[in-house]
């Protein structure tokens, strides 16, 4: 996997976002250059976490519509003197 690399305007969503977190929930000032350093964490050492399941969760829609198709096809095919 490649590393998770945000643009720089992101990047300033999501640390804004850690700060109300923390601000809201915890009660704790996160300064621009904590919340920052947490990000990376995320990123870098959890980030892998939600992309796979991200990944698993692709697959299972990719597996659920192939089914669908294949179905579908099935519904138009055209009866043979050959059985399947």
């Amino acid at each position: 996997m490649a590393k998770i690399v945000f643009s720089k305007q992101e990047k300033e969503v999501l640390i804004h976002k850690l700060q109300r977190y923390f601000s809201a929930e915890l009660d704790r000032d996160l300064g621009q250059f904590e919340a920052d350093f947490l990000l990376d964490f995320i990123a870098g050492d959890i980030g892998a976490f939600f992309y796979n399941r991200g990944l698993q969760d692709a697959q299972a829609l990719i597996v659920e519509k192939m089914e669908s198709v294949a179905d579908a096809i099935y519904e138009i095919e055209q009866p043979t003197d050959l059985s399947r």
